[in-house]
């Protein structure tokens, strides 16, 4: 199965990789992974705190995701359906 992925980055430079089509909660958030706490919880409003990433920035924790077992479409937009 291939899983839809973006990735976004923080201020501080922190890659985070969002799953829009993989819902984590009841709540409406979606499934997100990073380097450190990997899988989380991330509200859809998380777009407003981060910026885009671009291949070189989010290469390492792309790599990660191949080696723990996805099969990614990597996307540019945070297209959320509603359930």
């Amino acid at each position: 199965m291939k899983y839809k992925v973006v990735f976004r980055k923080f201020n501080d430079g922190q890659i985070i990789a969002l799953f829009p089509e993989l819902p984590c909660d009841n709540r409406g958030n979606i499934t997100s992974y990073m380097h450190i706490g990997q899988h989380a919880p991330a509200s859809r409003f998380i777009v407003h705190d981060t910026k885009p990433a671009n291949p070189e920035e989010y290469a390492d924790l792309h790599a990660e995701l191949l080696r723990i077992g996805y099969d990614l479409e990597i996307r540019k937009k945070l297209n959320i359906k509603s359930a």
